[in-house]
């Protein structure tokens, strides 16, 4: 039964996270959103607020992590079942290579890095102009990856660097909702 549960549990998840994501295509506007990551030690939440040009303003505290920049990235899913590993790939509708936020062309969920301080503190405050509240490049109900490492912006010779950033493992993630 354990095998039959899990299975259902995942698919109702993932049935109210498709719920959700649609639940405003009537017309009605999502101005802000917000994820909580609690995990592996780190914690935070991170909001998203639509500005009036379009553009998504993140910002938000993080705690928990060594000193450093750690890969960000908005992953295809919420469906967090098996944690972070069910995710997904990074968020990429048009089918793009990896990039850095300040691409044009690049992942919809490239966010970059975030830079955590000697307090094991990261404050998150940037805009980005490809992730949406609403329409096709929507983040709700989608998961934000913190990833180990370093994003490299898929600027390296790295057979994961055009896919990934070659950020590395998944140390914490939570799921956009609505605010």
């Amino acid at each position: 039964f354990p095998d039959y549960f899990k299975m259902f549990k995942t698919l109702m998840f993932v049935a109210a996270a498709v719920v959700l994501a649609s639940a405003h295509d009537d017309g009605a506007e999502i101005k802000q959103a917000i994820v909580k990551l609690d995990g592996s030690g780190v914690s935070g939440l991170v909001k998203f607020i639509k500005l009036d040009d379009g553009k998504v303003h993140v910002t938000g505290k993080v705690t928990g992590m060594p000193a450093g920049q750690y890969g960000f990235h908005i992953h295809e899913t919420g469906d967090l079942s098996n944690g972070c590993l069910s995710t997904g790939g990074h968020f990429n509708p048009n089918g793009h290579d990896h990039g850095h936020p300040h691409d044009e062309i690049r992942h919809v969920g490239d966010l970059g890095n975030v830079e955590f301080d000697s307090t094991k503190t990261a404050n998150i405050d940037f805009i980005d102009p490809q992730i949406k509240l609403n329409g096709r490049h929507n983040i709700i109900g989608r998961a934000l990856v913190l990833h180990a490492g370093t994003d490299d912006y898929g600027r390296t010779d790295h057979p994961d660097s055009k896919k990934t950033g070659n950020a590395g493992g998944r140390v914490v993630c939570g799921i956009v909702g609505i605010l």
